[in-house]
């Protein structure tokens, strides 16, 4: 069983929620400001990410990082993955606004509770629970599932959530089994077949130095943040770090301001203030804890 170090398990994952934010802001300007379709957007990125990650992973030698015993179970990891990625695109195709579709993947942490629970047997205390929930509350004001204007389409996101919870869950049971670069090469390898036919539709080559530019950075950031995720997950407990995947609310909402000048309306607010309580909470109790067992 691996130690399970709350500090450093929180730190990765608001990383990757950082380069998640950049990521969407990213797709969503190639696709408003040079119409580049989201299919090809997630192809190129991730091919990006792919290269830019490589010459780690010679460091750390490209043979050892293939070599797994559990190859099918990667590719049910990105599949799970590929599946969350099209929900999410297709949300936001429709269109969801960005605000109300991240704060709708806020319901993961629930089904990766469960999923903890249930599968991965560790313990769940009252503390987590209780965070787990609150973000979920403040997931539901953001939503407002009771007002007249909700549509079906809004539920794409939580459809995405549970399949990321999934991928989530997978990551942390694999991680004791295969390296972070293990995880990382496998998901960048096997997505870009999926990306492919999912781009053959709207085959688009970027045509301009700024579209390859924002490419880049997209993937460099994706390559971040598919690290980050696998070593906040090898760090500490599948329902401990969960919460913290909160963060790319505010994050996101952040980024699209400063890209877009997009404001939500005032309910975001409180929702969030919910979110990032339940997370500091969470965190002062870990640490608590942490420090008796010491």
């Amino acid at each position: 069983m691996s130690q399970h170090q709350p500090v450093q398990g929180a730190s990765w994952m608001l990383t990757a929620g950082l380069a998640f934010a950049i990521v969407n802001s990213i797709a969503q300007y190639l696709s408003i400001n040079f119409g580049l379709p989201s299919t090809m957007v997630a192809l190129v990125q991730y091919a990006i990410a792919l290269v830019v990650i490589l010459p780690y992973l010679r460091t750390l030698g490209i043979r050892n990082s293939l070599r797994t015993e559990y190859f099918g179970m990667h590719v049910i990891r990105v599949s799970l993955a590929v599946v969350g990625i099209q929900l999410w695109l297709w949300a936001l195709a429709y269109p969801v606004p960005i605000w109300q579709g991240i704060a709708l993947l806020m319901t993961s942490p629930l089904f990766a509770t469960i999923g903890s629970g249930l599968i991965l047997k560790e313990k769940v205390g009252v503390a987590r629970w209780c965070a787990t929930l609150a973000g979920f509350v403040g997931a539901m004001i953001i939503l407002e599932p009771w007002a007249d204007n909700f549509t079906w389409a809004t539920l794409l996101p939580v459809g995405a959530a549970f399949f990321w919870a999934c991928y989530s869950l997978m990551v942390k049971k694999m991680s004791s089994k295969d390296s972070p670069s293990t995880m990382v090469v496998y998901l960048l390898i096997l997505i870009t077949p999926f990306n492919i036919l999912l781009a053959l539709p709207e085959w688009q080559v970027p045509s301009d130095m700024t579209m390859w530019m924002l490419l880049f950075g997209a993937g460099v950031m994706t390559a971040l943040a598919q690290w980050a995720i696998v070593k906040a997950y090898s760090a500490a407990d599948a329902s401990f770090v969960q919460p913290f995947d909160h963060a790319k609310l505010p994050l996101n909402v952040l980024a699209g301001w400063m890209v877009f000048g997009w404001a939500p309306p005032g309910r975001l607010w409180l929702g969030a203030a919910i979110i990032i309580a339940s997370v500091a909470f969470i965190t002062q109790w870990e640490r608590k804890k942490q420090t008796v067992i010491k």
